[in-house]
C-alpha cells in the first residue's frame, strides 16, 4: 500500500487547490439551492402542467446550449479567466433577480428559469477546464473527488441551515452574497490561465467520433436514464430519509473513489460502481416492496453516485481531453446529468402509473449490467505508466520496511 504522504499530494500548489475548490463548489452549490428555490416556486405558483413543462424545457435547454457556447467561447474567442470572471459576474446579478422583479406568473418564471440556467452553463466547462488543466493527471481524481465532497456538504448545509428559515427576497441576497464570496476569492488569489500545453480546440463532432469517449459516455448516459427512471418509485419517506443518509454516503465515497481513481484507474471504479448498482436492482426487483432492501439499495446507490462524481463528473473528461483544451469534453460529458434531472422532473407523476415497481427494477439491472460492456472495451485513462510507477515505488517501500526488521 502507498504511504499517508503519497495519498495525501495532491500535486497541486495550495492557491490553485483553493481556487480550483472554490470556483467549483461555489458554482455547483449556488445553482442546486437556486434550482431548488425554483422548483418551490413552480410548485407553489398556480400554472398548468403545459407551462410546468415548458419552464424546465426552456430552463434546461438554456443550460445545455449556454454550456456549449461558453465551451467554444473559451476555446477560442475569451480569456479563460475573464469568461470565468464574467460568469460569476452574473451569477450575482441572476441572484438578486426575485429581489428586483416579482416572480409571480408563468412568464417571469420563464425568464427567470432561463436566466439561471445559461447564468450556469455558460461558465461551467470552463470551470470544469480550470481543474482539468490546474491537476496532474494522476492525482486528478483525489482533487475532484474533494470537490465533489465539498458540493455535497456545502449544498446540504446551505439548504437546510440558511434557505428554509427565510422568505424568497432574503434567500435570493443570500445566494447573492455566495456568489460574490466565490468571485472576491477568484480575484483576491489572481490565479494565471491554466492551459494546456498544447491550445488546440477540437470540434465537437471529432470528439464524439472518439471510440475511447463514447465507450465511457454510453454507460454515462445509461446509468443517468435508469437513475432518472427509478427514482420516481421509490415511497416519499424513502426518500426525504435517502436524501439525508445518501448526501453522507455519497460525499465520502467520493473521496474513496477519487483516490481509488488513481490508484487502480477510472475504469476499475467505475466498472465496479455499475456492477453494484446492478445487484442492488436486481435485489429490489425481487423484492420491490420491502423497505430494507429500498434502504439497502439507498446505501449502494450513493455509494455508486459519490464515485461516479468524482469520476464521469470532475476527471474523465479532463483525461481523454489529454494535450487539447478540455472545455468540450466536459460540455458533452456534462449533458447526460443534466438530462437526468430534466427526466426526472418530466416523468415523476407518470412512471408509477405505467409500470410496476418490479419490472423497472429488473429491467433497470439488465441494462446497467449491458452498460459494463462498453466499459470492458474502453481504454483505462490513467496512464499505465503512471499505475506501474506507483507499484514500484509501494514495492521498493515494502523492501526497505523488511530490510528495516532484519537489522
Amino acid at each position: 500500500m502507498p504511504n499517508l504522504g503519497s495519498l495525501v499530494d495532491l500535486g497541486i500548489t495550495r492557491a490553485r487547490f483553493v481556487t480550483t475548490l472554490v470556483i467549483i463548489a461555489n458554482a455547483f452549490t449556488w445553482y442546486l439551492v437556486a434550482f431548488e428555490i425554483l422548483a418551490h416556486m413552480v410548485d407553489t405558483i398556480s400554472i398548468t402542467t403545459h407551462e410546468i413543462t415548458m419552464i424546465w424545457t426552456i430552463h434546461f435547454g438554456g443550460v445545455a446550449c449556454a454550456a456549449f457556447v461558453g465551451a467554444t467561447l473559451s476555446s477560442q474567442l475569451i480569456n479563460r479567466n475573464n469568461l470565468l470572471s464574467l460568469w460569476m459576474s452574473l451569477g450575482v446579478v441572476s441572484s438578486l433577480v426575485p429581489l428586483i422583479v416579482v416572480v409571480d406568473c408563468t412568464v417571469s418564471l420563464v425568464v427567470f428559469s432561463l436566466l439561471l440556467g445559461v447564468t450556469f452553463g455558460l461558465g461551467m466547462p470552463s470551470c470544469m477546464g480550470y481543474l482539468a488543466d490546474s491537476t496532474a493527471i494522476d492525482k486528478r481524481g483525489r482533487v475532484g473527488g474533494i470537490i465533489y465532497f465539498a458540493i455535497g456538504i456545502g449544498t446540504f448545509l446551505l439548504w437546510t441551515i440558511l434557505i428554509p428559515f427565510f422568505r424568497l427576497e432574503v434567500q435570493s441576497l443570500i445566494l447573492a452574497i455566495w456568489r460574490v464570496f466565490g468571485l472576491a476569492t477568484f480575484l483576491v488569489l489572481k490565479p494565471k490561465n491554466s492551459y494546456a500545453k498544447v491550445t488546440k480546440s477540437p470540434s465537437y463532432v471529432a470528439i464524439l467520433r472518439r471510440k475511447t469517449l463514447l465507450f465511457y459516455l454510453i454507460p454515462w448516459i445509461m446509468f443517468c436514464l435508469i437513475n432518472s427512471l427509478t427514482r420516481p418509485i421509490y415511497p416519499p419517506d424513502v426518500v426525504r430519509t435517502s436524501m439525508i443518509i445518501g448526501s453522507i454516503i455519497t460525499g465520502l465515497f467520493a473521496l474513496v473513489g477519487g483516490l481509488l481513481s488513481d490508484l487502480v484507474g477510472r475504469k476499475q471504479v467505475v466498472i465496479a460502481g455499475f456492477v453494484m448498482l446492478g445487484i442492488g436492482y436486481a435485489i429490489l426487483g425481487i423484492f420491490p416492496e420491502n423497505s430494507v432492501s429500498q434502504y439497502l439499495f439507498t446505501v449502494v446507490d450513493s455509494i455508486a453516485w459519490g464515485m461516479f462524481g468524482a469520476v464521469f463528473l470532475m476527471t474523465l473528461w479532463g483525461d481523454l481531453a489529454e494535450d487539447m483544451m478540455p472545455e468540450k469534453y466536459y460540455a458533452i460529458g456534462g449533458l447526460p446529468y443534466l438530462l437526468s434531472g430534466f427526466l426526472d422532473i418530466l416523468i415523476t407523476p407518470y412512471i408509477n402509473m405505467l409500470v410496476s415497481p418490479s419490472t423497472t427494477f429488473s429491467f433497470a439491472s439488465f441494462f446497467l449490467f449491458l452498460a459494463v460492456l462498453p466499459l470492458l472495451l474502453a481504454p483505462e485513462t490513467l496512464p499505465e505508466k503512471k499505475i506501474k510507477e506507483r507499484e514500484l515505488r509501494s514495492y521498493i517501500e515494502k523492501a526497505k520496511k523488511i530490510k528495516e526488521k532484519r537489522g
